[in-house]
C-alpha cells in the first residue's frame, strides 16, 4: 500500500462561478450580497455563540458573508481562504464594514496566527475539501491558535453514511417511481456536479469525532441534521420519511448534514 499523500486540490477549482453557483448559500448571497444567510449557514453560525469582543477566525471564508455577520455582533473577525476568487468576493462584500480585521490568503494547514489568538474558529463546508492528512494538519493548527477554552465549530455535508448506504436505496426507490433521471449513480453529482471533483473527505458521526479527538480537542460533540422534508408526497411516504429522519439508527444514515464542536482544554494546552 502506498504511503504517498494525495495532492491538495488546486485553488483554481474554486472560481467565482463556483462560489456563486455551487457553494452553500449562493442563492442568498447572490440575492442579498451576503446580508442574508442560508438556513444551513444561519444554523452553523448560531452554534458558535459569538459575543462582542471575541476574536474569531472564519477559516475558508469563501464569499465573506460569515465574516460580515460575525463583525456585526461586535467581534473582531478575520477571514482566510486559499482561493483568489474567494478573496476578491470577500473583499468586495466587506468593503467599509467595521469590525473586519483582515481577509487573507493562506494554506489551512499552516495558519499565519499566533498561539492562543482566537476564541472561535469557524469551519463551515471546508473539511470535505481537505484530504485526511490535510485535515489532521489543519485541526492541529486550529487547536494551536485557539485560546484555552476556545472552540472550533464545524459544518460539513453530506453525511458520508447517507451517500454510502441510504442513497442507493433512495435512488432505487425513485427509479421505480419513474424519477431515476433526477438521481445519478454518483450522489455527489445529485445537485452540484463539481462536488465529484472537490469533495475528497466527506464525514460521518464517527469519522468527524475521530478527527477532532485526534487533534486533542475536548468536549467533542458531533450530531446530524437535515433540510426540512415537507414534500407533501402522501401519508405512506410521509410516514417512511418520518422513520428515516427521526428514528435512530435510521436517522444516522438518512440525515445529510454533520455538525461538530470541539473545545481546547483550559488546563492541558
Amino acid at each position: 500500500m502506498s504511503n504517498e499523500k494525495p495532492t491538495p486540490l488546486p485553488s483554481d477549482l474554486y472560481t467565482e462561478e463556483y462560489f456563486r453557483t455551487a457553494c452553500e448559500g449562493f442563492d442568498e448571497f447572490n440575492s442579498s450580497e451576503g446580508e442574508h444567510l442560508s438556513r444551513r449557514l444561519s444554523q452553523s453560525f448560531a452554534i458558535a455563540s459569538v459575543e462582542p469582543g471575541m476574536q474569531v477566525l472564519d477559516l475558508g471564508c469563501g464569499r465573506g458573508e460569515i465574516v460580515r455577520h460575525v463583525a456585526r455582533l461586535g467581534a473582531i473577525c478575520f477571514g482566510l481562504d486559499y482561493s483568489e476568487a474567494a478573496l476578491r468576493l470577500s473583499r468586495h462584500a466587506l468593503h467599509g464594514e467595521p469590525g473586519v480585521h483582515d481577509v487573507m490568503r493562506a494554506d489551512a494547514k499552516f495558519l499565519p496566527y499566533a498561539d492562543g489568538a482566537f476564541d472561535r474558529v469557524l469551519m463551515f463546508d471546508v473539511v470535505e475539501h481537505l484530504h485526511r492528512w490535510e485535515l489532521d494538519a489543519c485541526l492541529g493548527d486550529v487547536r494551536r491558535i485557539l485560546k484555552p477554552g476556545g472552540k472550533i465549530i464545524v459544518h460539513t455535508a453530506p453525511n458520508r453514511w447517507y451517500d454510502a448506504y441510504a442513497y442507493p436505496m433512495v435512488r432505487g426507490f425513485r427509479r421505480l417511481m419513474g424519477q431515476g433521471a433526477r438521481y445519478p449513480r454518483n450522489p455527489r453529482a445529485l445537485n452540484v456536479e463539481i462536488n465529484t471533483e472537490v469533495h475528497v473527505n466527506e464525514q460521518d458521526l464517527l469519522r468527524m469525532r475521530n478527527f477532532l479527538k485526534r487533534a486533542h480537542f475536548e468536549g467533542v460533540r458531533v450530531w446530524l441534521d437535515t433540510p426540512p422534508q415537507n414534500r407533501g408526497e402522501g401519508k405512506i411516504l410521509g410516514a417512511l420519511r418520518h422513520v428515516a429522519f427521526k428514528w435512530r439508527p435510521f436517522s444516522w444514515f438518512f440525515e445529510r448534514e454533520v455538525f461538530a464542536v470541539g473545545v481546547k482544554s483550559a488546563t492541558n494546552v
